[in-house]
């Protein structure tokens, strides 16, 4: 019996605790990203002079850094092979607290060593990994530089804040242009990974937090999204693809018809002028992974099928593994979908916005069918 190709839209790795102590020059060590524990088991992440994120130990033990795999190269392919996973796409984990760093130079140096490393940890293995940068932001010259940089070094995919960062203009400015140009020229996918650009994801204390702080999260890749559709930015560059990670993708459809019912009802006052529809934009360039929330699937005469990715979130406790095959074989469930669709939600759609290298999806024919395995 075959089946189709599994491509994880949203995994994460972990970068040793000492590499950007270790790469980064004298000047810059105070400012170097590092990971430590205190007494009470709490891992405290930040640099020498700040600290950007407390995880407290009952959240480490969900966190899923205890997999070998997660720092592992084998190890990671053993669990890839007990979830029923072919490929994936990887984040990093300390470096997503990088975007706390509020000196330019220092932002690029810990970035750039990141994006050396992820290189050569994954770079053995592309037919089952796609390398995802992490860009600057604090100073979009280094932006630029760096996103044509892990370009040559052929990266299909760099990430930039979900949430933007104090003193960095919002994704409605037209200095986004160059940036968001650059990268549809180079064939880059810019992702925006849940709670990058925040120096504290934790915003409830009180009844329900541990509910409200996850489910907020959704709103990263909403209002991302609105800025960068209402803004302009996506439309004067019709070729850059974005990708929305771990925020879910149901709120994709509802997103695209609120935008198109404001966008008409309050014409008048509207600024910029785009050139179609908010949901044409977004159908053409916007797509999100999801997990479980099954209406995304529903809403796909919305956003289009190939706006879906399943993800996994490997090895985070809100994730699907060890258990993605089950969740895969029921994801489709009681709703009138075609193979293809199913084949593309499952891994088609990812596996070729990333351009993943391996042989079924480097063909010409990828696009047109799917992929039995």
């Amino acid at each position: 019996m075959s089946k189709s190709f599994v491509f994880s839209a949203d995994a994460h790795v972990m970068e040793p605790s000492n590499l950007y102590l270790e790469a980064l020059p004298a000047s810059l060590k105070r400012q170097a990203l590092r990971a430590t524990r205190d007494d009470s088991g709490t891992i405290i992440m930040g640099t020498e002079d700040k600290v950007i994120f407390r995880m407290p130990a009952p959240m480490v033990e969900f966190s899923g850094t205890k997999r070998k795999g997660i720092h592992d190269i084998q190890g990671r392919l053993k669990d890839m092979a007990l979830d029923g996973i072919d490929a994936e796409i990887c984040f990093p984990s300390l470096a997503l607290w990088a975007y706390g760093l509020t000196d330019p130079e220092a932002e690029c140096a810990n970035l750039q060593t990141y994006n050396n490393w992820n290189n050569e940890f994954l770079g053995g293995h592309l037919d089952k990994f796609v390398r995802c940068g992490v860009l600057p932001v604090r100073d979009l010259s280094n932006t630029l530089s760096e996103l044509k940089r892990v370009a040559s070094m052929g990266f299909t995919a760099a990430m930039l804040p979900s949430s933007i960062p104090m003193d960095v203009p919002l994704y409605n400015d037209p200095v986004w242009d160059a940036v968001f140009k650059l990268a549809g020229d180079l064939g880059v996918v810019l992702v925006l990974h849940t709670g990058t650009g925040l120096e504290n994801v934790i915003q409830e204390r009180g009844p329900g937090a541990a509910v409200v702080n996850y489910t907020k999260q959704m709103s990263d890749g909403i209002d991302a999204v609105t800025y960068l559709v209402a803004g302009g930015v996506l439309d004067r560059n019709p070729k850059t693809q974005v990708a929305i990670i771990e925020c879910g993708a149901s709120w994709l459809a509802a997103l695209a018809e609120r935008m198109d019912e404001v966008y008409e009802a309050h014409a008048y006052f509207v600024q910029p002028k785009l050139s179609m529809q908010p949901s044409e934009i977004i159908r053409r360039q916007v797509k999100a992974s999801f997990q479980h929330d099954r209406a995304c699937i529903q809403s796909r005469h919305v956003t289009g099928t190939e706006a879906l990715m399943w993800a996994s979130d490997y090895p985070h406790a809100e994730g699907t593994f060890p258990h993605s095959r089950d969740i895969v074989a029921s994801l489709f469930d009681g709703i009138d979908i075609s193979e293809k669709e199913k084949a593309d939600i499952i891994g088609g759609n990812a596996a070729r916005l990333f351009r993943l290298q391996h042989p079924a999806f480097m063909s010409a024919k990828a696009n047109e069918t799917a992929l039995p395995w």
